[in-house]
């Protein structure tokens, strides 16, 4: 059976006053669930509260407009109340609960990509509500969980049923909510626009990867990502995850083109991506991805913390590799041609700007 590797556009589930949560849907786009992969997304207007919640799957956050506050509880540890900002990459394993706010004009939106191998629904995250109509406490009864809590009934009552609104709320003005600490940043969240570049191509293009090292958390997430901006008319090198990674790329800026090869040399997508696009691309499929003149930049996580990736083009690509006899052989052509294939390209950028 064929996938289809459409790029596909989120759509919103729940949301009110205070802002909305969308996702996509592995109905929509079938590798969701082929991949064990989930992408949400989440956007609050000002004063807009993201009621705590945890899931049932890792996942990497990113910061694709705005600036808020993010509050994060590790299993058994303190909460951290840490400032975000656009660019800024969170990562989050089993087991967190988490809650978002904006006192900004500016809608706050953050990106969720995560995996699903635990999850239960292959594709799709499940949140789980601390409080509101849909919160775990409104399942139990008032015996139980006003012995769990050791408060009076009424009390409990009070506490499970007041809050109405599902998911998303937005708060008065007046109401205080904790200041960020500075010091609970370390450690848990990394800026992609400000952090160092792994690779900077002079009207090429320029990436930030995240992995154990910049941000250890990653690490118990279980997967890696970058931030990728590519100039106008540049292009990405055709390249393959080699550790068997999957890939998940959402278009935060731009547009452009993007093709992938799959097996049998059998071209599996040629499309258009643009801003809030979000496309998969499977195990050891090529992809290239061409951009428009206003350039493209997108945001991607691969299912490995720490993928290694193959270009077929430029100095470092597999084709400098080998040697000028079995490049003769396989591509049956003389020694002149041959010879003139390995002169070109003789950087090692994986972007390459647009021709004079």
């Amino acid at each position: 059976m064929e996938l289809d590797l459409s790029p596909k556009l989120s759509k919103k589930v729940y949301g009110g006053e205070g802002g909305s949560y969308y996702s996509w849907s592995p109905s929509e786009l079938p590798m969701l669930k082929e991949g064990n992969i989930a992408a949400a997304k989440l956007s609050l207007e000002k004063y807009g509260f993201a009621l705590p919640r945890y899931s049932d799957s890792s996942k990497v956050a990113y910061v694709l407009q705005g600036e808020g506050v993010a509050g994060i509880v590790l299993p058994e540890q303190e909460e951290k109340v840490i400032a975000i900002k656009k660019g800024d990459a969170i990562a989050l394993p089993f087991g967190v609960v988490t809650w978002w706010y904006n006192k900004q004009d500016t809608e706050l939106t953050v990106l969720f990509l995560g995996e699903t191998s635990k999850a239960h629904k292959r594709g799709e995250f499940t949140d789980f509500f601390l409080t509101g109509p849909n919160g775990i406490f409104t399942g139990f009864t008032t015996e139980f969980v006003s012995r769990a809590w050791d408060l009076p009934e009424d009390v409990v009552k009070t506490l499970v049923g007041n809050q109405s609104s599902k998911g998303i709320v937005k708060l008065s003005e007046s109401h205080k909510m904790p200041e960020p600490k500075k010091e609970h940043r370390d450690g848990m969240a990394l800026n992609c626009e400000e952090a160092p570049l792994d690779v900077d191509i002079k009207n090429g293009g320029r990436v930030v990867v995240l992995n154990t090292k910049n941000l250890p958390l990653v690490g118990e997430v279980g997967l890696g990502a970058d931030l990728v901006n590519l100039n106008g008319k540049a292009m990405c090198s055709p390249g393959f995850s080699c550790d068997s990674a999957l890939q998940v790329t959402y278009i935060v800026r731009g547009s452009g083109r993007v093709q992938v090869v799959g097996v049998d040399g059998k071209r599996v997508l040629e499309t258009t991506i643009t801003a809030g696009n979000l496309f998969i691309v499977p195990r050891f499929f090529v992809v290239s991805k061409i951009a428009d003149d206003e350039g493209l930049e997108w945001f991607s996580i691969i299912s490995t913390p720490n993928p290694v990736f193959t270009h077929l083009a430029g100095k470092t690509s597999v084709w400098k590799a080998l040697s000028p006899q079995v490049l003769e052989a396989a591509f049956k052509v003389p020694t002149e041609t041959e010879q003139h294939f390995r002169s070109t390209r003789t950087s090692d950028e994986i972007f390459f700007p647009p021709p004079n």
